[in-house]
């Protein structure tokens, strides 16, 4: 189980405690615990638990892309509202089987501002995390192939997969670094709700609506995007004549799907942009707000 996991569980009751929802407050010193036994995990077990995280996310990714895939029918907005709501089993999985999740380690920085631990302790952590749930997304891209996904639905589901990919390939430096502000600006604020949780069942419904509204919102998360976007490569560099007879389309329809344009079009900006969106926008100002005063009494 991972650290964030087994340091939300419900506490055992007695006599002095209660089953209400953990306040701000409490919720603060909670992700300041939990921030520090994170960055003290040893290398090993810090890798492995993000490598089940970059699953995780990617089979969340594989759920939402699926039930989207051929929705041109529908309304625009209930289609981004199903693929929220099923991306949402990628978070879930990470917080109650328990892993290790970039985007959702930002908020390590209210440790770090508390001086709890040091900037390179955080940066390592970042760094580990980084690295595994990138490995762990790519082994599930590439197992998804082999398992020929991309042809369910006659290739509805293929397609889907390309055209998300490529429009993410397609983005601006500072829109991609802006969509990645708002979109871990959500994916931490639903972790934060978590410290409020008392049950598994909290944490569920902490973390659908904030996770539901990113996706719908369009906004960039750079961990599903190590999956979304090399899947896309993948298919359009190995899937067979069939594949692209039953779409009617071809691999030079996407040009735009490139290694090139995933790192730099995509996972650098979107990276940058998770990180203020996480560290500043919420980690730093619940720790300015809940635990600032408590660390210097005289300010």
């Amino acid at each position: 189980m991972g650290v964030f996991s087994s340091m939300i569980v419900p506490e055992p009751l007695d006599s002095k405690t209660t089953i209400d929802a953990f306040l701000p407050k409490q919720m603060a010193q909670r992700a300041e615990d939990v921030g520090v036994k994170k960055a003290e995990l040893p290398v090993s077990t810090m890798f492995i638990l993000a490598l089940l995280a970059g699953a995780f996310i990617a089979l969340g990714s594989v759920f939402s892309t699926t039930v989207t895939a051929g929705a041109g029918a529908m309304p625009f907005g209930v289609t981004k509202l199903l693929g929220g709501v099923t991306f949402s089993l990628g978070l879930i999985l990470v917080v109650v089987a328990g892993a290790e999740l970039f985007t959702g380690n930002n908020l390590i920085v209210m440790a770090m501002a508390s001086k709890k631990i040091t900037l390179s302790q955080m940066l390592r952590c970042w760094l580990i995390v980084f690295l595994g749930n990138f490995v762990g997304s790519m082994a599930t891209a590439v197992g998804v192939l082999i398992a020929g996904h991309h042809m369910h639905g006659n290739g509805a589901v293929g397609l889907n997969l390309l055209q998300i990919a490529a429009s993410k390939c397609e983005l601006g430096f500072l829109q991609a670094v802006a969509l990645g502000v708002l979109c871990n600006a959500l994916v931490c604020l639903a972790i934060w709700l978590c410290y409020s949780a008392r049950s598994s069942t909290d944490k569920i419904l902490s973390i659908i609506f904030p996770i539901t509204a990113f996706v719908a919102a369009g906004f960039e998360h750079c961990v599903a995007n190590m999956y979304l976007i090399p899947i896309g490569i993948l298919t359009k560099q190995f899937a067979a004549d069939e594949f692209w007879q039953a779409i009617g389309a071809k691999a030079t329809d996407f040009e735009m799907l490139t290694w090139n344009n995933f790192f730099v079009a995509n996972l650098i900006p979107v990276t940058i942009g998770n990180i203020f969106g996480g560290s500043v926008m919420v980690g730093l100002v619940y720790w300015y707000v809940y635990l600032r005063q408590k660390k210097t009494p005289s300010s």
